[in-house]
């Protein structure tokens, strides 16, 4: 992000460390300020507070297309987006741009060798996504998606061996979110959709929980308040006309078996 012309800043030393809303011209950025000496900087004397996350109030019924799109020119740019979805906040890259991939690791600290889940907008995205997809599935969408489903199959060869933590196998969703199908309706890709938080911290179900879990690591937060839901997605892995619950979440197994009704379940 390029620096704002900021006039003045004046920083008490009695002032803990906080957020500053600094407006420049049409933008508001949050910097996180160092506590720092009273005096007055010029930024032709070339000292800048630290950036950290812009956060944008989004309406997570009714997003406006004008923050959709900027949001997008970030992805474009390979930048790491967090989002509300319809369960929790995810972050968002383009899955099949490796340097957003790698991204989206250091972001959040998270092992290499786990796959990242896949945020999709249409059935089309999942066949071109995944290989040989099982009846089951079919099944499965139609009762539980768009919504709090997760589904893991067979990758194909279009995306990237590092987006499925090295398994071949891919985890895809539909999420009933308006956010997410129209930033992927915008960019015309899938999205990626690990949750936004530090791997091993707390989930985040506000953009204020992201923000001070991840403020300092990305450039954008679209704010949509809380989320609907507090509970992950659930997980359910297909092998064939066989499968198994890998997670708990937010569609009770009741809703899994009366969909499956007539397949196998393996152990998790």
């Amino acid at each position: 992000m390029s620096r704002l012309p900021v006039h003045a800043i004046q920083v008490a030393a009695t002032q803990p460390r906080r957020r500053v809303c600094i407006a420049s011209q049409s933008r508001v950025c949050y910097f996180a300020v160092q506590r720092r000496s009273l005096r007055t900087v010029a930024p032709e004397q070339g000292w800048y507070p630290p950036l950290s996350a812009e956060m944008l109030k989004v309406s997570a019924a009714n997003p406006d297309p004008r923050l959709i799109r900027y949001a997008a020119g970030w992805l474009n740019r390979g930048a790491v987006v967090a989002v509300p979805t319809d369960t929790l906040y995810a972050l968002a890259a383009d899955p099949v741009n490796l340097a957003s991939v790698e991204e989206i690791f250091r972001v959040k600290g998270r092992p290499e060798h786990r796959a990242l889940p896949i945020l999709i907008n249409s059935l089309i995205y999942a066949q071109v996504l995944a290989k040989d997809l099982p009846d089951n599935f079919y099944r499965l969408a139609q009762a539980c998606w768009p919504g709090p489903l997760t589904m893991v199959v067979d990758a194909s060869n279009r995306l990237p061996l590092k987006v499925t933590g090295n398994t071949r196998r891919v985890a895809l969703r539909w999420p009933k979110s308006r956010v997410v199908n129209d930033l992927i309706a915008e960019l015309g890709v899938p999205l990626t959709g690990t949750s936004a938080n530090l791997s091993g911290s707390p989930t985040c179900e506000s953009g204020d929980e992201v923000f001070r879990q991840l403020g300092d690591r990305i450039p954008l937060i679209l704010d949509g308040g809380e989320t609907e839901g507090s509970l992950p997605s659930t997980i359910v892995e297909l092998r064939g006309d066989h499968w198994c619950i890998g997670r708990e979440g937010a569609i009770g197994d009741d809703v899994i078996h009366e969909a499956l009704d007539g397949d196998d379940a393996v152990p998790a």
